[in-house]
C-alpha cells in the first residue's frame, strides 16, 4: 500500500489522524472489516432497543422529554470521550448508541404526533439507503477517489457552517428559511443534506477498510462502528426533516 494512502472522511469523528495508533504484532489483535461491521450492528441493535423504549411511551408522557434531554447531552459526552480516548471505545460506543437512542426515540415521537407514518418511513429510507450505498461501494459501483472525498468534505463542511449561523441566529429569535422552511427552495436544501450525508457512508465504508488494512489494534473496530452511527444519525435526522417538509407542502 502507498505510503501517502489518504485517510480522509467527511465524518468529524473519523479524520486523518484516527488511525494513528499503535499497530499490534499479531494478526489476531488487529481491527478487521468483519469485525466492524459486527460491532456496527451490535451498536445499532443497541440504539434501536433504546429508542424503542421512548418510542413507545405516550407523546405526551414527560419521561419523554426527560429522556429525549438524557440522550442528547449524555450523547455529546460519550462522543467526546470516544473521539478523545479511542481505547475507550468498546465501552463508550455502546453507550453512544445507547444514548443516541434515547434521543432518537424522543424525536421519533414529537415527528409522527405531527405527521402520522413519518417515523416508518424514514426508518425504511435511512436503512435502505445504507445498504444500496454499502452494496455499491463493494461492488465497486462507486469509489472514494480523491476528488470524490474532496468534494463531499467541502460539502459537509459547508452545510455544518449553515448549520451553525442558524444555531447563532436562533438566540436572536431568527431562523435560516433554508433549514425549517418547506418552500421547494428549503425542500432541495434537505435534499442536498440527505445526499451529502448519505455519500459519507461511502467514505466511511472506505475508511474503515483502509484501517483493516493499516492493522490497528482490536478496538478500533468499536470506534470505525462508532464513526458510522454517527453518519446513520445524521442521515436519520436530515430524513424526518426532510419528510417532514414534503408532508407540509401537500
Amino acid at each position: 500500500m502507498s505510503a501517502h494512502l489518504s485517510m480522509r472522511s467527511g465524518n468529524p469523528v473519523l479524520t486523518e489522524d484516527t488511525f494513528r495508533v499503535p499497530r499490534v504484532r499479531s494478526a489476531d489483535d488487529a481491527m478487521t472489516i468483519g469485525g466492524a461491521v459486527n460491532k456496527t450492528a451490535l451498536a445499532l441493535l443497541i440504539l434501536l432497543v433504546a429508542a424503542s423504549y421512548t418510542w413507545n411511551l405516550a407523546p405526551g408522557d414527560p419521561r419523554v422529554a426527560m429522556l429525549t434531554l438524557v440522550g442528547l447531552i449524555g450523547g455529546l459526552i460519550a462522543a467526546i470521550a470516544t473521539v478523545v480516548r479511542k481505547e475507550w471505545a468498546p465501552i463508550t460506543t455502546p453507550a453512544y448508541a445507547a444514548l443516541e437512542g434515547l434521543l432518537l426515540g424522543g424525536v421519533s415521537v414529537g415527528f409522527e404526533a405531527r405527521y402520522p407514518g413519518l417515523v416508518s418511513q424514514a426508518v425504511f429510507l435511512t436503512f435502505g439507503v445504507l445498504g444500496v450505498l454499502l452494496l455499491a461501494y463493494r461492488s465497486g459501483m462507486i469509489r472514494a477517489t480523491e476528488n470524490f472525498k474532496l468534494g463531499v468534505v467541502a460539502a459537509t463542511g459547508g452545510i455544518a457552517f449553515v448549520y451553525l449561523i442558524g444555531f447563532v441566529m436562533s438566540f436572536f429569535g431568527a431562523a435560516i428559511p433554508l433549514i425549517h422552511g418547506s418552500s421547494p427552495i428549503g425542500i432541495a436544501f434537505s435534499v442536498l443534506v440527505v445526499g451529502v450525508a448519505a455519500l459519507n457512508l461511502v467514505l466511511d465504508f472506505d475508511f474503515i477498510e483502509q484501517g483493516a488494512e493499516r492493522g490497528v489494534p482490536k478496538y478500533m473496530e468499536w470506534y470505525a462502528a462508532f464513526g458510522l452511527l454517527v453518519t446513520l444519525v445524521w442521515l436519520y435526522l436530515e430524513m424526518l426533516r426532510l419528510l417532514a417538509k414534503l408532508q407540509e407542502r401537500r
